[in-house]
C-alpha cells in the first residue's frame, strides 16, 4: 500500500478524505437497504456487494482496491438500465477518486501501511 501513496493526507485534506469515505459508504448502505425493501430484481447482488465494500471504505481498509471495485459495481448498476442512473454514476466517481487519492491519515490503511516512527 505504501508503494501506492508516498504519504497519507493529514489535517484538512485527511479530514476531507474521511468525509468522502463516510458519505460514499453511507450512500452505498442506503442503496442496499432501499433494495431490500423493493421487489426482487437483478440489482440485489451488486447493491449488497456495494454495501459490503462500503464497510471497507468506511474504515479505510484496502481503499485503492475497494474503491476500484465499488466503481465497477456502480457502473454495472448504472448500465443495468433500471431506475435513476445518476446516483450510481456519482458513487462510481466518488469511489474512483478515493481509489486514486487514497484513504487519508485517518484510516486503517494509514495505520497498517503508513510510515512508522522509530523511537530511539
Amino acid at each position: 500500500m505504501q508503494r501506492l501513496f508516498s504519504t497519507f493526507a493529514n489535517g484538512w485534506p485527511g479530514f476531507g478524505l474521511l468525509l468522502q469515505r463516510l458519505v460514499t459508504a453511507i450512500a452505498l448502505f442506503y442503496n442496499a437497504i432501499e433494495q431490500l425493501g423493493a421487489p426482487a430484481t437483478g440489482l440485489m447482488v451488486p447493491e449488497m456487494a456495494g454495501a459490503v465494500l462500503g464497510l471497507f471504505l468506511l474504515t479505510g481498509l484496502w481503499t485503492p482496491v475497494v474503491g476500484a471495485l465499488v466503481a465497477v459495481v456502480e457502473v454495472w448498476v448504472a448500465l443495468s438500465g433500471t431506475g435513476d442512473i445518476w446516483i450510481p454514476i456519482i458513487l462510481a466517481v466518488m469511489a474512483g477518486t478515493l481509489a486514486m487519492i487514497g484513504p487519508g491519515a485517518w484510516s486503517i490503511d494509514a495505520r497498517l501501511f503508513g510510515r512508522k516512527h522509530i523511537a530511539g
